[in-house]
């Protein structure tokens, strides 16, 4: 039986996000697995499904994302797809460089140019082949935020469709057919339900854990939760003869389980020794302390508003105190010290709003839930959301509002700097159907850094 049957191990990672303190284990094992199953005439590959990136960390940011490039490099794996933070909290520029000494291919279906062509760093898909002779099909796929794509100089396009299009071409020409899925959860299983020419979808963006997979008919699916803490595996075993897949299975091995040792700690730390190094840049000079605080105004709370308002000239701002990790010291501040205050890949958002809405928001911003509110994810990289900022939003003595020196009347339109977070429909509903502008490559830290220089060293 054994002499008849063709296996192919699969070893696979996603939304890694820059979360290095597992990596030296991470890189270990696949080296011992590759060379343990290569060793019994094993194929083997290795995937990454996006989000293996995050800015929030030094090294990314200093390295601007290459760093993490060397680590896949490094660990030799052969394709990965593009998150959304790889994607959109990089410019295009920044995306366009990020590959160049890549060592694997990108597989991307659903992501080109403004002028429909295919990024050269990435292909549609890939056919791998075996020594025994099987062929494997690949493509990827991103989550389509369309509007941050489109604000960069990208067109995404909806994924269903264009992995349609291209599992229909890999079918005919593989045996087993892959898609390295940055969709979530709920559309790898829509997609195996409308897609039967995929065998395996590897998944991730929503950050789930299949700790034996998933079957959906014939389609398996898989992810391996997040920030490193499994390292997912599937096996296929072919009939040799007819090169149809006989049976797979799928599994995840926890990190926290693998050994880790002084120099995986060492290694660890180098990672952020290096992106500080590089972070440390002057920006500006800051002529006086600015703390800041979770509940109410601070002096660093002011100057933030105050760079919002000026960058995106705008009547008012609202942002929350949680986005501060700390507080800026008198003296140079640097790209680090900018970095380690406003890590979120957030991009400020101007919004058009009517009086009436604008009014709205004001009372609802006013609810004390908001600052012992915990946050996750939405770029969000802090703990508790902290109480609600204005920024020339505010009540004179009659109780009523002015944006500026405007007073806020229904059936006028005021503008609103704001945090890209803020409009996505889960804290102020009505931000999310409003007209908008996304403020892109810039993040809050560019914002804060551009106002310093401009008001500090050149006033």
């Amino acid at each position: 039986m054994e002499e008849t049957v063709a296996t192919i191990h699969i070893y696979h990672t996603n939304d890694v996000h820059s979360h290095f303190e597992n990596w030296p284990q991470i890189s270990r094992f696949l080296k011992q697995r590759k060379q343990q199953a290569e060793a019994k005439g094993e194929a083997v590959f290795l995937f990454d499904i996006g989000d293996h990136i995050d800015r929030s960390h030094p090294f990314t940011e200093g390295t601007e994302g290459k760093g993490n490039i060397d680590l896949l490099n490094e660990a030799e794996y052969d394709t990965v797809t593009i998150g959304n933070n790889e994607g959109i909290t990089m410019s295009k520029e920044s995306l366009n460089a990020l590959y160049e000494d890549a060592q694997f291919d990108v597989v991307l279906c659903n992501l080109t140019d403004l002028d429909g062509a295919l990024p050269y760093w990435a292909k549609t898909s890939k056919i791998l082949e075996t020594a025994d002779g099987v062929r494997i099909g690949i493509t990827g796929a991103t989550a389509p935020y369309y509007a941050f794509y489109e604000q960069l100089g990208w067109r995404v396009t909806e994924p269903h469709a264009a992995l349609k299009e291209v599992a229909k071409s890999l079918r005919p020409q593989c045996d087993v057919v892959i898609c390295l899925s940055h969709l979530g959860i709920n559309e790898d299983r829509l997609l195996a339900a409308e897609r039967p020419e995929f065998d395996v979808i590897l998944g991730g963006h929503t950050h789930h854990l299949l700790q034996n997979g998933e079957w959906h008919n014939d389609t398996l699916i898989a992810a391996a939760e997040k920030f490193g803490h499994y390292v997912g595996h599937i096996q296929v075993d072919v009939d040799r003869m007819t090169n149809q897949v006989l049976h797979m299975t799928a599994e995840v091995f926890p990190t926290q389980l693998m050994k880790r040792t002084e120099e995986d700690v060492a290694e660890v730390n180098g990672y952020l020794n290096e992106g500080e190094e590089a972070l440390e840049v002057p920006v500006f000079y800051n002529p006086s302390a600015l703390p800041q605080r979770l509940t109410g105004n601070s002096p660093l709370s002011s100057l933030f508003g105050r760079a919002l308002l000026t960058y995106l000239d705008a009547d008012c701002a609202l942002f929350n105190a949680g986005i501060f990790l700390g507080s800026l010291d008198e003296g140079w501040v640097t790209k680090g010290d900018l970095h380690s205050l406003l890590p979120h890949p957030i991009n400020p958002c101007l919004v058009r709003l009517d009086g009436e809405d604008l009014l709205t928001i004001y009372e609802q911003s006013l609810d004390p839930k908001w600052t012992e509110l915990p946050i996750r994810g939405l770029g969000f990289r802090g703990t508790l959301m902290g109480s609600m900022i204005h920024e020339h939003l505010f009540l004179n003595s009659d109780g009523q509002l002015f944006a500026g020196n405007r007073l806020v009347e229904p059936g006028s339109t005021y503008t609103l700097a704001t945090l890209d977070m803020f409009t996505f429909g889960y804290f102020f509903p009505l931000l999310k159907e409003a007209p908008k502008e996304y403020i892109m490559p810039e993040m809050l830290r560019d914002v804060l850094g551009w106002y310093g220089r401009k008001y500090f060293n050149e006033g």
